[in-house]
């Protein structure tokens, strides 16, 4: 991909390039500094300024992936078998791989746990059907061979896997039922975040019920039709009531625990006995504990 510079920038060549690309800020960096992207022929670095006319050359190629080794880590497995392995995610735990995050994810700590996993979706995500956000807590599916991740994502695909979540929002919800229908797409101000658009966005539909109602908060029970990234997250907030504690979407400051969403339920037909499958995990401690606080005011 080429792009000639047509106007004046006082930003960096990294920041300037995100505007042009899908890449994220810190994939741009490393293509830089292995010479993937160029300016005028030339190696260039991350703080470069781009000047008028400046032809900036940008690589399909990706930068040598770190090797990604297994890491010995405490899972909380509900249910194994020969197909699937259901995990209750902490907060704080990354799922997958990332751009200069090769280590403490789940999947490390999968990796040492058993050899038996998917490779549908390539070395950095073996296993990995369906993701949850880092701070996001709860239950999730991860797939041990083809066959049954294969099966597995074309159900999701179809919004056959029912998945609820719990979520604590910040303010007194109006509804005892709502159902929020808005696409959700990339945010053209910040691309950490996603946004209700109608630009580049796909369909997104999430039904809430309120569980209970406290002084100055909602707590409500979300479930995905579809299953966007940071769809409760970017609901919730476009409702006017964010997700308590959710550092990107929500109000005010926030702690190291992230936001308070829990995914709490899903339900699966089996990829291979065909059985109904159902689990369901508690709040996390610290959920719980916060919620108590509010049941004393």
């Amino acid at each position: 991909m080429k792009i000639r510079v047509e106007e004046e920038t006082s930003v960096r060549i990294d920041k300037y390039l995100t505007k042009f690309v899908e890449d994220s800020r810190s994939l741009i960096d490393k293509k830089i500094e292995a010479g993937l992207i160029t300016v005028n022929g030339e190696k260039v670095s991350t703080h470069y300024i781009p000047r008028v006319d400046d032809e900036i050359f940008i690589s399909d190629e990706n930068p040598t992936q770190e090797e990604i080794t297994a890491e010995v880590m405490p899972l909380d497995i509900v249910y194994e078998d020969d197909d699937v392995i259901i995990i209750n995610k902490p907060s704080g735990l990354v799922v997958h791989p990332g751009a200069g995050n090769f280590s403490g994810t789940l999947v490390n700590g999968l990796m040492h746990y058993t050899k038996d996993l998917s490779d549908v979706n390539g070395d950095i995500r073996p296993g990995i059907v369906h993701r949850i956000d880092k701070d996001t807590t709860g239950i999730m599916i991860v797939a041990k061979n083809n066959k049954a991740h294969e099966i597995l994502s074309d159900a999701l695909s179809r919004h056959e896997i029912k998945r609820d979540y719990i979520a604590l929002l910040k303010g007194e919800f109006p509804s005892d039922t709502a159902t929020v229908d808005a696409p959700i797409g990339r945010d053209t101000q910040n691309r950490k975040k996603m946004a209700v658009t109608s630009k580049n966005s796909k369909d997104a539909i999430t039904h809430v019920r309120v569980l209970k109602r406290y002084k100055g908060f909602t707590l409500v029970r979300c479930s995905l039709e579809t299953g966007r990234t940071h769809q409760i997250r970017v609901h919730m907030a476009y409702t006017g009531y964010p997700i308590y504690n959710d550092p990107l979407y929500g109000i005010g400051s926030s702690n190291e625990f992230g936001q308070f969403l829990h995914s709490t339920s899903i339900d699966f037909t089996h990829p291979t006995t065909k059985e109904h499958m159902h689990f369901e995990v508690d709040l996390p401690k610290e959920f719980k504990e916060f919620l108590d606080t509010l049941e004393e005011k």
